[in-house]
Formats: structure tokens, sequence, C-alpha cells
């Protein structure tokens, strides 16, 4: 039900949606649930059982609530994996990391809380650094507050918690509507993903790319979809994900295992 709710509610917000493979994509609930109330969803695809050592991405969507098409591409990218056609990775699909950001009236940034779950990472620097940037830089922008203390949402605690127990080799997280590709770690950027070209955005206080890229050494792929009300068509989200595993083969795939 609470995965049927949400494909409902992106079908009725969000312009040339499919809401069937929404519904078709066999989320599970996660334990902890959002400030709201509202269920935390994920999917794994394991890798091959022959490949004994499969390196791991994490994907995930929807951590600012009113980038809905950041949503609606990853549920196209679970249709691919269910091809069972990219299990020389073990994958792990977050479509919607801010449930109650999306489903507010209208869609919001921020968390019920009023928090930038992009903000709220625990990164290193986060106690000097985080509320000050918002303050200064964005003179108080309610849509960037960073929270009280780093890693106040329980939103944020479970991404965390999905970084530290599932190790992934690679994060690619979805945004909107700059329509770049942004990139943070220390391997070296894919150029392009399909139609967006690279371009650094970067990097703020608390962020995804602060803690995993620069903290965790962990590529941070981030996409920023031209769009935040209109899904990529499939032939378009198509080409984003050919030219990601092309670099995940590329760059991913012969690295050494860290654990």
């Amino acid at each position: 039900m609470a995965a049927e709710t949400i494909c409902r509610g992106l079908s009725e917000r969000l312009q040339n949606f499919d809401a069937q493979p929404c519904r078709d994509a066999e989320l599970a609930p996660a334990k902890p649930l959002s400030v709201g109330k509202r269920p935390l969803l994920y999917r794994d695809f394991p890798a091959a059982a022959a490949n004994v050592a499969p390196k791991r991405v994490l994907i995930l969507g929807g951590i600012h609530g009113d980038e809905l098409s950041s949503v609606a591409v990853v549920f196209q990218w679970i249709e691919l994996l269910k091809s069972g056609r990219y299990d020389r990775y073990s994958w792990r699909v977050l479509p919607l990391t801010n449930p109650d950001g999306l489903f507010a009236r209208p869609a919001t940034r921020v968390n019920a809380r009023g928090v930038d779950l992009n903000r709220n990472f625990p990164s290193p620097q986060w106690s000097s650094q985080a509320l000050s940037y918002w303050k200064d830089k964005t003179r108080g922008d309610k849509r960037r507050y960073p929270g009280p203390e780093a890693a106040s949402e329980p939103e944020t605690r479970w991404i965390v918690e999905q970084i530290e127990q599932y190790q992934p080799d690679a994060i690619i997280t979805v945004h909107a509507p700059y329509g770049v590709l942004d990139f943070d770690g220390p391997q070296d950027p894919p150029k392009k993903l399909g139609y967006l070209r690279l371009q650094p955005l970067g990097i703020y206080p608390g962020s995804l790319g602060d803690y995993a890229g620069l903290s965790l050494k962990l590529p941070v792929i981030t996409l920023e979809l031209p769009q935040a009300h209109l899904s990529p068509s499939a032939s378009q989200s198509g080409r984003i994900w050919s030219d990601l595993l092309v670099w995940l083969d590329k760059t991913i795939a012969k690295q050494p295992a860290a654990r």
C-alpha cells in the first residue's frame, strides 16, 4: 500500500510519469520512518551468484522532495535492473528518500521539519561550517536550512546507515533542475552521462558530496536533470544509464576490493 500511494501521487503530480513500473518495482519498507511517519522504501538487486566479489552501487532519488523527476528516473532504472542484464554489480536502490517533501502541498525541497537533507549529512566540518554557511552565504534561506545538528533527521540517518552497512563502491544521486553532471570523490569523473555534461557545482557543508565524496573518498555522481516536473524520456534515461555503465566498468570494476 505504501508503494501504491507513492506511485499514485507521482502520477498525479509528474508529467509523463508511467505509474505501472512504479507499482511493479516491488519495493520493501525499511525499519525507520520519515519525520511524517511515511515509509522509506528500497530494493536490492544482487549480483549474479558466480560473481563472488561484486562491486556495489547505491542509487538515491528524491532527496529534495520538489525534484519529482529525480524519483521518476530511478523507477525507469529499476525497470532496467529487473531484466537481470546488469548483475555483474550489486545494486541498492532508494528511489524516494524524502517522501514528506514530495507529498507536501506544494512539494518542498525540505523534509517535514524544514531541513534540507542534502545539507544535513555528518561531514567532519559540519559543526564549524554548516550553520555559518547557511546564515552568511544563503542569508538564512529556509529551503537550505541544514538542521540543528548533523544527521538530526531520520531520513539522513537512514541514508548514512545504508552507506555504512552496504559499503558501496559508488553512489549515484539524482537531482534537478540544473541540467548538468556533478562529481565528488578521488576518481576521474565521467565527462558526460547521456545529455548531461560534467560541470562541477562546488561543495556545500553537509551535502552528500561533502560527506561521502570528500570525507569517505567514495565516488559520488550527481545527476542534475534539466526539469524537476518532467521526467526524461525512456531513451534519454537509457543513454544516461548506458554511459553510467561504461564509466563503472572502466573506473570502478577494476579497483581492488576495499573490504
